[in-house]
């Protein structure tokens, strides 16, 4: 069904057909609607809670709250959503995954479902990724909530527990994935405290609210998830843990031992690498190399399986985690990076023992070791909702995926203004120093030559900074946006789209930010996009180009990459040898097959990330089952 049916069934018949209804149920609307005051225009919109409340969220009905709510954002924001934004908001409703290309409005799209839930009386959440697009989108639609006598606010990193109450608590909160997932750790923690459910409602009825207090959240009703594929996706393979510190001095000289002795080990002999699982294992001679080096030390030396976990978690630190990749080092702290979005998470760790090792590695003051309190996958929480829904430029590549484990049916939204952009051929470098350099050339040719702005896209803080010491050597200006810039984001995307400006930027795919063009731009080209490194799905590629070439303007994207990129020599190491002689021997690169080298090494690595969301999920149900039967929460 899945696999032939279905999709069959698709392309048979447009399920975005059945969402163009909602279209002619506005319309319906519109001309009483525009006749009246800004005061007779709110007072509709707060009639609409009690006819939704009876009757749900039938079409007739959400396409009057459409129309009010289209009325309120052309008087208080000067933006009419168009027919194509109507057809998302109404399949967000429906709880499914809106696919809408880059640039055709997602954020003003998700304030029509949110406004008509809202005015239902419901606790809606608008979950992004990242503290940034939290804030902006809140401020800037709050002016179209407030006209429609709806509350909003955004929870951000570092806020008190008495202020997030008080905005989960809001007609209308956003917040990002991460922030709520914590927030509903902690809840899950406070009420274990509080002892059962019956103990809860004995509490309640003796008039006592000492537990419900302590709670920010105040239900998952209706979730709309934006940059779905990468929430529910790309940051689905780690489970979110809630941990408190414990540990001593101790750990700082156990982490040295550990670290000298990993690097004492022989790779091969002692101990093997998986890059492409990203692990480390003990061979059976290097556990007995570690129990010599351990010979006579006292603590967790003793035990057989500690000391082994430790020094594999050395290895860990000393080969599968890079500076500057990985983490960057600020302010004399490990900072982990987010290799979904390419920022910095400063409240973030890694679990048993890895972050310290890596601090030590990095000779940073090592922080306290960190102990579980509560665990928790973005599978379950999301399906938790009432109903949840979804946005995202990419998501069909992953729809059966979606479908399978949040219930969520993927429905592509056809575009407002035929798409204007054009690909020029790709360039494949035998190595990086070729790669940077041609990279470098055609920087020269269109942003100088042409004046059209470039967005150049690494996967890694290192790789931009690479690119950024060719530009500097050849008296290219340009902007550098990676962890280390994350501050200063929103002035360097705001000047990406002037004339002849250049754009360095790792993971540019998922930061949800517009890059508006000058007025002459448009007439050169418009924004060129280069990809210097292909990433491990397809679709994060595609939300790269997507940064070009929006609403009808013009622009072009180009791929310039290089064969011992990581992509090919993890994911498909043995075909980029064979691929590699092919090109000494012609003396370049036969480049008919990077097609196919490309899909070869993206869907083993899109097949690995499968399999580490699906260990996930069975680990998550493993679990639940165990904690059901010891009586004990998550």
């Amino acid at each position: 069904m899945a696999t032939l049916v279905r999709p069959a069934a698709r392309r048979l018949r447009n399920p975005a057909n059945s969402l163009r209804g909602i279209v002619r149920s506005v319309e319906k609307h519109e001309r009483v609607l525009h006749s009246l005051s800004d005061i007779e225009l709110a007072g509709r919109a707060r009639t609409m809670r009690g006819p939704l409340r009876r009757q749900g969220f039938e079409r007739g009905l959400v396409g009057e709250c459409f129309a009010i709510v289209r009325e309120a954002a052309a008087r208080t924001l000067g933006q009419r959503h168009y027919d194509e934004q109507l057809m998302a908001g109404w399949g967000l409703i429906q709880g499914k995954l809106i696919e809408m290309a880059t640039g055709e409005g997602k954020t003003i799209a998700a304030t029509l479902a949110a406004s008509a839930v809202a005015l239902a009386g419901y606790p809606v959440h608008v979950i992004t990724v990242n503290d940034y697009l939290a804030e902006r989108d809140a401020e800037a639609m709050a002016p179209l909530y407030r006209f429609l006598g709806l509350s909003v606010g955004a929870v951000v990193q570092g806020m008190p527990r008495s202020e997030r109450r008080e905005i989960y608590a809001r007609s209308i909160a956003y917040c990002t994935n991460k922030e709520l997932a914590f927030d509903y750790l902690r809840d899950r923690v406070a009420a274990s405290r509080d002892g059962s459910q019956l103990h809860i409602g004995l509490r309640a009825l003796r008039g006592g609210a000492r537990g419900s207090q302590e709670l920010v959240l105040r239900g998952l009703y209706f979730g709309i998830v934006d940059e779905a594929d990468s929430v529910l996706i790309d940051e689905a393979r780690t489970p979110l843990i809630l941990s408190n510190t414990v540990g001593g001095a101790e750990e700082a000289e156990l982490c040295r031992q550990a670290l000298e002795f990993a690097r004492g080990l022989s790779p091969g002999e002692e101990y093997t690498v998986n890059m492409a699982e990203r692990s480390v294992h003990l061979t059976p001679l290097g556990e007995d190399s570690v129990a010599d080096l351990a010979e006579g030390l006292q603590g967790v030396w003793e035990s057989a399986r500690a000391r082994e976990e430790l020094v594999t978690q050395a290895l860990s630190a000393l080969i599968m985690f890079q500076r500057d990749q990985h983490y960057v080092v600020s302010d004399g702290k490990v900072q982990i990076v987010d290799e979904s979005t390419g920022r910095v998470m400063p409240d973030r760790s890694w679990e048993r023992g890895l972050h310290q090792l890596i601090e030590v590695k990095e000779a940073c003051e090592p922080t306290q070791r960190r102990e579980t309190l509560a665990r928790l996958t973005y599978q379950r929480l999301f399906r938790r909702y009432v109903r949840v829904a979804g946005m995202t430029g990419t998501a069909s590549e992953v729809a059966r995926e979606i479908r399978s484990v949040y219930g969520l049916d993927v429905v592509r939204i056809p575009l407002h203004r035929p798409s204007r952009r054009s690909y020029a051929s790709p360039r494949v470098c035998m190595s990086q120093r070729e790669k940077w350099n041609e990279v470098a050339e055609a920087v020269s040719r269109v942003a100088e030559e042409e004046g059209r702005p470039i967005l150049i896209g690494t996967r890694s803080v290192v790789a931009s900074e690479q690119i950024s010491a060719v530009l500097k050597l050849r008296g290219i200006e340009h902007a550098l946006l990676n962890a280390k810039q994350d501050r200063s984001e929103a002035e360097i995307i705001a000047r990406a789209g002037q004339s002849g400006r250049v754009t360095v930027a790792t993971n540019m795919a998922g930061r949800g930010t517009d890059i508006r063009l000058a007025s002459e731009v448009a007439e050169r080209g418009g924004l060129h996009v280069i990809l210097t490194e292909y990433h491990e799905a397809r679709r994060i590629d595609r939300q790269l180009f997507g940064r070009c070439a929006r609403q009808g303007d013009r622009g072009s994207c180009q791929v310039i990459v290089s064969l011992d990129d990581e992509i090919f020599t993890v994911f498909a190491p043995a075909a980029t040898r064979v691929v590699l002689g092919l090109g000494a021997l012609r003396r370049e690169f036969p480049v008919a097959l990077l097609g196919w080298l490309r899909l070869l090494a993206q869907r083993f690595a899109e097949q690995r990330g499968r399999e580490l969301r699906t260990q996930n999920l069975k680990l998550d149900r493993q679990l639940d089952d165990i904690l059901a039967f010891s009586g004990r929460g998550e």
